[in-house]
């Protein structure tokens, strides 16, 4: 009995130094102020709207529309989200190594919810937005990062020249 009380104690703490890991502000995925993408954006500023659709096929595939999308650095966008499926989707704007580390998260937590500068969740037929700008040239990614979307093919490219 001791042995399994001891091994009771260490799995709870182990819970709960994970929950609070992935909980706490600045934990993994969750990101405030400037990041490898940029930062949020002025919603009075924004140059240029770019809609993008959420959705899934009965078949099992989920995807963006578009899956690529080349802006320039500095530019700041208005990113238009509409969930056209019919489950729960999201969009996480990141580098590719911060969304692999917030997808793992996510296995932990599938129910985390995002209100972010750099993300959404959104419900079936939602729509949301996302002001951001891109102060650094490189390849990002916008995915959704719900356990076995991202697998599904819901996943896309900002280029940043």
């Amino acid at each position: 009995m001791h042995t399994a009380h001891w091994f009771a104690a260490g799995l709870t703490a182990a819970l709960f130094t994970t929950a609070v890991a992935i909980a706490a502000p600045g934990g993994a995925g969750h990101h405030h102020g400037e990041m490898g993408p940029g930062k949020a954006g002025d919603t009075s500023t924004a140059s240029r709207v770019i809609p993008i659709t959420l959705t899934d096929r009965d078949d099992g595939a989920m995807r963006f529309f578009p899956e690529r999308v080349e802006v320039r650095t500095g530019e700041q966008v208005r990113f238009v989200l509409r969930n056209s499926g019919k489950v729960e989707h999201e969009f996480v704007l990141d580098t590719p190594a911060n969304n692999a580390a917030h997808k793992q998260a996510m296995m932990a937590d599938p129910a985390m919810a995002h209100d972010d500068p750099n993300a959404r969740r959104l419900a079936a037929s939602a729509s949301g937005e996302i002001v951001w700008q891109f102060t650094a040239p490189g390849e990002y990614e916008y995915a959704c990062l719900i356990p076995g979307h991202y697998e599904a093919g819901m996943r896309g490219t900002v280029v940043v020249r």
